[in-house]
């Protein structure tokens, strides 16, 4: 209508746009959160099935859902604690690993302009290779210390419960000259992203990795040398105990792929009881070509298969320089590695199990050739 422009009262702005979730004026606050945990992963919810010490309140909820249950006559909606290893994230693996990232802000995020944190289960975020470690949890980080475990500090949260693991911790760290920081635990909830960590974390530098060809160079000069290498071992606590065996039984050292396969983290050292310290371990970008290079190199390798060719108690090559190839928990060797090796083994067993643990079946092949070798002598 005419005039309208100017009579009072007149809107000067454009109508309400739409209205805004929490993906509008909300956005920024979710921002750096990760994914929601699965309920199997809440210590707080009633569906938690963690390896980590049950909640008194959690207990509570699954007892009272148990109760109710019973009485309706239908099976009860409860986790099964101790069922799904929360400790590292997909992986599994005793102790939490996470980053450097003191300040990192949220449960788990890594707000712009900070170091996030290094964050487990399910909220694994993709820090440095160099970036330290923090395994959390009383009885991780005792296990660690007396494992001798390189550490660069203890955290402790103020006003934290004593117990008989507390006190050897701080003792140890003492002993050891870690210094013990004293902190809020609100910061340490911070640093650890939300994850259960009773109070207590140690921080770990990130492990130093032996050039692949000085290591091989190395166990050229020994009179029997002896590697071995691991086709796509994700858990951590394999790679460990594959490192002790290594040490126990005499080989030079102990080589993984680069991706798709465990590195040296906190759960490995401890797994490993110290001997990460003393035995070199390399990471290689490529592990088919690296066993070629062995080959070339003069060393027969061997790689574990269930349906291999040759008996374990038949291997005369045990006695000369030999790479021992350990494949993945679940599929064994890959294909491209299984034809890179000179011929593949089996261990002979008695029983209906259809195959061993990875670092158990490593620890029986390492004992078999240091035994042939120690004849030989």
């Amino acid at each position: 209508m005419a005039g309208n422009s100017q009579r009072r009262g007149r809107r000067l702005t454009s109508k309400a746009s739409a209205p805004k979730g929490t993906g509008g004026k909300n956005k920024d606050s979710l921002a750096g959160r990760g994914r929601t945990l699965p309920a199997d992963e809440r210590p707080w919810h009633k569906g938690y099935s963690g390896t980590e010490k049950l909640p008194q309140r959690t207990a509570w909820k699954q007892d009272k859902e148990r109760r109710a249950a019973a009485e309706e006559g239908r099976a009860p909606k409860i986790g099964q604690p101790g069922s799904k290893d929360t400790t590292w994230g997909r992986g599994g693996g005793r102790g939490v690993p996470v980053g450097r990232g003191a300040s990192g802000g949220g449960r788990g995020g890594k707000p712009a302009g900070r170091s996030g944190p290094r964050v487990a289960p399910g909220r694994k975020s993709n820090p440095s290779k160099d970036s330290p470690e923090l395994l959390v949890g009383r009885n991780p980080v005792l296990e660690a210390l007396r494992a001798n475990v390189p550490a660069t500090a203890l955290y402790t949260a103020q006003g934290i419960d004593m117990d008989d693991r507390i006190n050897e911790i701080i003792r140890t760290a003492a002993d050891r000259g870690i210094a013990n920081l004293e902190i809020s635990r609100a910061e340490l909830d911070r640093m650890t992203g939300g994850v259960l960590h009773q109070g207590v974390g140690l921080q770990v530098p990130a492990f130093a990795y032996q050039p692949f060809e000085d290591m091989v160079a190395a166990a050229l000069e020994q009179q029997a040398p002896l590697l071995v290498a691991l086709d796509g071992v994700t858990d951590p606590r394999n790679l460990g105990a594959v490192i002790r065996s290594a040490a126990a039984f005499g080989a030079q050292g102990v080589f993984v792929p680069e991706r798709r396969a465990a590195g040296i983290t906190a759960t490995a050292w401890r797994t490993s009881a110290g001997a990460a310290a003393r035995v070199p371990v390399a990471q290689v970008t490529n592990l088919t070509r690296s066993l070629k290079a062995c080959r070339d190199a003069g060393f027969m390798v061997v790689g574990l298969d269930a349906d291999g060719d040759t008996d374990l108690y038949d291997l005369e090559a045990a006695v000369g320089p030999l790479v021992v190839v350990v494949g993945s928990e679940g599929r064994g060797l890959s294909r491209l590695v299984g034809e890179t090796c000179d011929l593949t083994v089996s261990i002979p067993m008695i029983s209906e199990v259809e195959s061993l643990n990875a670092s158990v079946a490593a620890a029986v092949t390492l004992a078999e050739v240091a035994r042939r070798r120690s004849a030989e002598l």
